[in-house]
């Protein structure tokens, strides 16, 4: 497996982990409230099921934005290796190893830090469709295509 394809199964498994995290407390939301709906009564209840509703639709939108994520990973096919930059591009930079895919946590993988980064975010923006050699400047920061694995 190459490195590239670890840190693909990484970001995959990080998602699918969060996914499945956001359905237990959805579930666990869902079952307290109808335990709640049971045994209660008055001002005090509606309050507690109200704030669980709150609760349940932040979850739901945090599931949304997983689920978005784990969609943009299931298309990258991480054995592709282009010329130029593309989605599921891992790039290096100034000695930094990006990952183009989407806004996810920075990780390391065989003791090197990758960084996961949306084609929309700035930086990912600029290295779309380039090649190695390419040079450009975010804040100040000048950046150099190293390398496009």
């Amino acid at each position: 497996m190459t490195f590239k394809q670890k840190i693909h199964q990484y970001y995959q498994q990080l998602v699918q982990d969060r996914e499945d995290a956001f359905r237990d407390m959805i579930s666990a939301l869902t079952e307290d409230s109808k335990n709640d709906a049971k045994g209660s009564a008055g001002d005090k209840h509606e309050t507690a099921l109200s704030m669980m509703h709150i609760e349940q639709e932040k979850l739901n939108h945090k599931l949304k934005e997983v689920l978005a994520q784990k969609t943009i990973l299931d298309k990258i096919d991480s054995t592709t290796i282009a010329k130029t930059i593309i989605v599921g591009s891992l790039v290096k930079a100034n000695g930094i190893y990006l990952y183009l895919s989407a806004a996810l946590p920075k990780i390391a993988v065989d003791g090197i830090n990758v960084i996961a980064l949306s084609p929309q975010s700035p930086l990912g923006n600029k290295l779309m469709g380039n090649e190695v050699g390419f040079t450009f400047e975010i804040n100040t920061t000048s950046y150099t295509i190293e390398e496009i694995l």
